[in-house]
């Protein structure tokens, strides 16, 4: 007798249906399982087989054959346990259950509980554009379920649960019914709690207004890692649709809390300097998300930039630029978004002290030149904002007044993202940042005094082509912040000030020798 019933599958972030379709016909007991299965899924014959009988049920005297359809997409995970235990009881004529409309995923356990999967969001997705009704998913899924409209998600405890509700009319709750809370996070860090920096404090929160990429540059001990913690504390909320992009990351990952709902604050990812390309970029098989991507939608920090292999950062360039990127293995091949902001930290030498007011530099010019030149100029021409962390003063380390909240910033930084929405709507561009060369001229109008001070700053600071449309989108940020429509002189200036660092260090360097 065939069965078929369906399920989903995962492949990259991107789920997509999945007929599992059981045959059971006369023979030499016997199991077969076809569709291009890994380890993961073949072993789910001990899983299932073990359920069923923990549950009552009878495992079938019969040869058995399994097909994940379609047969030329590789099938990962555990996630066909439950619709293969389904197919089964119903091949075999043991239950009598009307399955149509309904999708169904989940790993079991020897007992017949069901343990939460990896993807499922983006399972649910493809469920309700392929017209799926109803999905039943693992309890701890269910939240994941639940943020998305227009599909009923059962989330169930059992495989035991799913029989009663169709053998014997039991209702289960839809996930909506539900109470989801969203993954825990610790408490952000506040701008309060820095003191002095108000420069750095001024372009982090013009990074932040923007969504552009920022480098600090500073003695050990100056804050810098300290600031860039806390970026996360002024960024806007993340809309609806940012929050399933990044939860559809999170979970294809595997690092989405069980039993959490939608992520809504922007993710923080700060690995360490030793990480991989592959660990940086996403990889393995099937491929996963990097690093970058588990960033998306937030911020990327990057301690002790020069300290990263080489590979590992000019794999940045692209998805820099780009949002994205795609894997490419002789399997096939994976995309994954990474629309995230770069902060990255850095001492100016290997000694740290290069430019320190009272501490001598030990370094030769050959060492910092070497030091240095570990960034290479295309990267540090993606970085839009490039900010000197000095060492704080007595007198503003040990003051009772206290820093500006991270709060009162966010305001304005949540001021100047409505500007840039309103300004952007209908275009697909979230932010400055991510003006497209072709818009610039649109939406970055400079006055007359702004022009000859742009004019004057390419010719004696020798931009690049890209460091010009950088210096447009930084300059369109400030004056988003100043409430101001055309870009001004001052806007300029500042923005400006922010492309000085890597001719005091870099080039300066290059003179020594």
């Amino acid at each position: 007798m065939f069965s078929p019933v369906l399920s989903m599958g995962l492949a990259g972030i991107q789920g997509y249906m999945v007929t599992v379709e059981v045959d059971c016909q006369r023979g030499l007991p016997q199991f077969d399982l076809v569709g291009l299965p890994d380890a993961a899924v073949k072993e789910a014959r001990e899983r299932v087989r073990s359920a069923a009988r923990n549950l009552g049920l009878a495992w079938p005297d019969s040869r058995v054959l399994v097909n994940l359809a379609p047969a030329d997409t590789k099938k990962t995970g555990p996630i066909y346990d439950l619709p293969i235990l389904l197919g089964l009881l119903l091949a075999s004529g043991q239950c009598d259950m009307d399955l149509s409309g309904c999708a169904f995923a989940g790993e079991l356990s020897l007992d017949g509980r069901l343990r939460p999967v990896r993807g499922a969001l983006s399972m649910v997705l493809a469920a309700r554009q392929a017209g799926i009704q109803r999905v039943f998913l693992p309890m701890e899924n269910g939240g994941e379920g639940a943020a998305i409209p227009g599909i009923t998600v059962h989330p169930v405890a059992t495989a035991g649960e799913i029989l009663d509700h169709f053998i014997r009319g039991k209702q289960l709750p839809a996930a909506g019914e539900l109470s989801f809370p969203p993954p825990p996070s610790p408490p952000a860090p506040d701008f309060a709690d820095v003191r002095g920096q108000q420069n750095a404090k001024r372009a982090m929160e013009v990074a932040a207004a923007g969504g552009h990429n920022i480098l600090l540059i500073g003695p050990p001990g100056t804050g810098k890692s300290m600031l860039a913690k806390r970026l996360p504390s002024i960024l806007p909320r993340l809309t609806f649709q940012e929050s399933v992009e990044t939860t559809q990351v999170h979970s294809a990952a595997g690092v989405l809390p069980h039993g959490s709902s939608l992520v809504e604050t922007p993710p923080f990812r700060a690995p360490h300097h030793t990480i991989s390309p592959a660990g940086l970029a996403g990889g393995g098989v099937p491929p996963r998300p990097g690093e970058i991507s588990l960033a998306h939608n937030g911020v990327l920090f990057l301690d002790e930039l020069p300290e990263f292999p080489k590979v590992a950062m000019e794999v940045l360039r692209q998805p820099l630029e780009d949002g994205g990127i795609t894997i490419s293995r002789s399997s096939g091949r994976s995309s994954f978004p990474c629309r995230f902001m770069l902060a990255a930290a850095m001492n100016p030498c290997p000694c740290g002290y290069f430019g320190h007011p009272s501490q001598p530099c030990r370094c030769t010019p050959t060492k910092k030149a070497v030091y240095l030149s570990r960034i290479s100029g295309p990267l540090l021409d993606r970085l839009d904002i490039h900010v000197e962390v000095p060492p704080v003063e007595y007198r503003e380390l040990t003051g009772e007044e206290a820093g500006e909240t991270s709060a009162a910033i966010r305001q304005r930084v949540e001021a100047a993202r409505e500007v840039q929405r309103q300004r952007y709507q209908g275009t697909g561009i979230p932010c400055n940042a991510r003006l497209t060369p072709a818009r610039l001229r649109e939406f970055c109008v400079l006055s007359p005094d702004a022009q000859r001070l742009m004019e004057t700053a390419f010719d004696k600071l020798g931009l690049s082509a890209r460091s010009y449309d950088r210096l447009l989108r930084v300059s369109r940020t400030v004056a988003d912040l100043a409430g101001e429509k055309v870009i001004g002189a001052d806007a300029v200036a500042e923005a400006i000030q922010y492309r000085n660092l890597d001719r005091k260090y870099w080039q300066a360097d290059v003179r020594e020798l």
